[in-house]
């Protein structure tokens, strides 16, 4: 399975952005409207300069308290994100996700933002690719 199945069995809801000037307020109130885990971070709305999810901003709220509220979403937000391609796999997808200790990939192609993943996305795909060959194998061996 490969990244574009995956986007395509989401459907074209987009890409949640904001602008790095954004206030982290703004921020949370766009995750709970949007009942996501993280925004890409973009000046432009189709580049992903970045990352804010709920664990940085928690993680924010740990070390500095309630005031981190009022900073840019620039202020918080991991640099550089690792992404994706269309035609990467669900398990190098998985892989790097694990090892980077991370839950959000942009997708882009030609360093334009196209799509993103979640570690839900990618579990849940990877789980309906099993079932459909545990099925097919199943029917293999009752002779169907």
């Amino acid at each position: 399975m490969i990244v574009q199945q995956i986007l395509q069995s989401k459907g074209a809801e987009g890409v949640v952005t904001v602008k790095p000037d954004v206030p982290v307020s703004e921020v949370t109130r766009i995750l709970t409207e949007n009942r996501i885990g993280g925004v890409v971070v973009s000046a432009t709305g189709d580049t992903a300069d970045g990352i804010l999810s709920e664990r940085d901003i928690v993680r924010a709220l740990s070390r500095r308290g309630p005031g981190i509220m009022e900073d840019r979403a620039d202020a918080l937000m991991t640099r550089d994100p690792v992404c994706c391609e269309r035609r990467d796999t669900a398990d190098e997808v998985l892989r790097r996700m694990t090892d980077g200790r991370f839950r959000h990939m942009p997708v882009v192609e030609n360093d334009t933002l196209i799509g993103i993943v979640t570690i839900g996305d990618v579990v849940k795909a990877r789980l309906n690719q099993l079932s459909m060959e545990r099925d097919a194998l199943e029917g293999m061996i009752a002779g169907h």
